[in-house]
């Protein structure tokens, strides 16, 4: 009995452990489907971004807020989203918009990143503080808009006040805003699974200019997305499979995988790049590849879907990861290797071999001013990974001279970037 009781007690520990999940609340305002309301056009959403101060809502959010406007162009429809970055607790807001006349209505949820956190949001621009000159096309002077509004914390009704007042608007930015995992880690409960097709379309909404996606093969030769080696309840429903993903075809992960936050399939690298291409205001990938072997696969990939791009008029660069010296040595075995759009996390000696684009250490090794300076010198961009805390983000910003940054929290590296003066 005594040597089953630390068995029984790991048993009684795990059937308690709390389970954690956030879901998306339940956004339903009458009034904003109103009999009347029109959809927001584009360029009304884009006249909305901009620095705004905090009014009041401010122990939930901070004292200053970024908007940002996006869009994910799903099928024959195009949807378009205010995203709200605040100072507090890496906290965001995705919104839509319609309007009354004159009175623009912005409906939809907050999310504090830094915890489980999560509420709907009602948020009104009436007539004369700021609904007409948003519809219009004068200048917009500090203080013009003021958006009011009202959110709900967790579990209770929507009646905290909230108040935006427009100071200035975005700055340019040529910034990279690079999202880990497609648009995020699954550990954060987000809308949708990390290296995901599903989570590709917020990128940009959580302030995002580009995604790295993890690139594995499967035991037929077929790349898809997938971090881990192997598979994992970490990251897939339970189904009784294990070990690694390089074992299964891609036709058995196809119909017995799951992904863990919605039961999502694991996507082809093809997938990916087509919701990119499609759907997205993306204007970077960066292809972390995960395996050792040949490269030709995901380099014809990459060929024809910046091909594709170009033909839409759309910017867009794809570039292969070289983490590692296995994958570099698969790298030169690539016909005219030096002329394929590549990221190196090695040496910038390396970069200079492969004649990469762009050369990525990680952020525990410093600013690294210097060696950023002369790898820019060679026509060559600097990236750091993977950088989430805030307090370091705005150190490298402030201090450093990347040319992109690699994070988690995408609306944390936005905000201090746009607020920078």
């Amino acid at each position: 009995m005594k040597r089953l009781f630390p068995i029984l007690l790991l048993l009684i520990l795990g059937a308690c452990r709390r389970q954690y999940d956030v879901r998306v609340p339940d956004t339903t305002w009458a009034e904003f489907n109103a009999p009347g309301t029109q959809r927001l056009e584009a360029a009304t959403y884009a006249r909305l971004q901009g620095i705004y101060t905090i009014n009041s809502g401010n122990s939930r959010f901070g004292n200053n807020a970024v908007m940002r406007w996006s869009y994910d162009a799903a099928g024959a429809d195009t949807t378009y989203y205010l995203s709200i970055f605040c100072e507090k607790d890496v906290t965001w807001f995705l919104l839509q918009g319609r309007r009354q006349d004159s009175v623009i209505l912005l409906n939809g949820y907050w999310r504090r990143m830094a915890g489980t956190d999560t509420g709907p949001a009602r948020l009104t621009v009436g007539r004369a503080t700021g609904g007409s000159l948003l519809l219009g096309s004068d200048s917009l002077q500090p203080g013009a808009v003021v958006i009011n509004g009202v959110y709900g914390e967790p579990g209770a009704p929507i009646q905290e006040a909230v108040q935006f007042s427009r100071q200035r608007p975005l700055p340019a930015r040529e910034l990279e805003v690079v999202v880990h995992r497609g648009g995020g880690q699954s550990a954060d409960l987000l809308p949708a699974s990390e290296n995901s097709a599903e989570i590709i379309p917020y990128a940009s909404l959580f302030g995002a200019t580009g995604i790295e996606i993890d690139v594995r093969m499967t035991r037929d030769g077929v790349p898809i997305l997938y971090h881990d080696a192997t598979l994992s309840e970490r990251l897939i429903v339970k189904n009784g499979m294990v070990g690694p993903v390089e074992n299964y075809t891609y036709a058995q992960l196809s119909a017995l995988v799951r992904l863990i936050r919605n039961n999502e399939r694991i996507p082809t690298l093809r997938e990916a790049l087509d919701v990119v291409v499609r759907r997205t205001p993306l204007r970077f990938v960066w292809l972390d590849t995960k395996f050792n072997g040949s490269l030709q696969p995901i380099r014809d990939l990459q060929a024809e879907f910046g091909q594709r791009a170009a033909a839409l008029g759309k910017p867009l660069e794809i570039v292969i990861g070289i983490p590692d010296r296995d994958v570099l040595s698969n790298f030169l075995a690539l016909p005219g290797y030096n002329a394929i759009p590549s990221v190196v996390e090695l040496d910038p000696a390396d970069a200079a071999t492969v004649n990469a684009r762009i050369w990525a250490p990680r952020w525990t090794l410093g600013l690294q001013n210097a060696e950023v300076t002369a790898v820019q010198a060679q026509g060559r961009r600097a990236f750091v990974w993977t950088l989430d805390q805030g307090q370091n983000i705005d150190l490298f910003l402030r201090e450093g001279h990347f040319n992109g940054i690699l994070t988690n929290y995408p609306t944390e590296v936005a905000y201090h970037s746009y607020v920078q003066p």
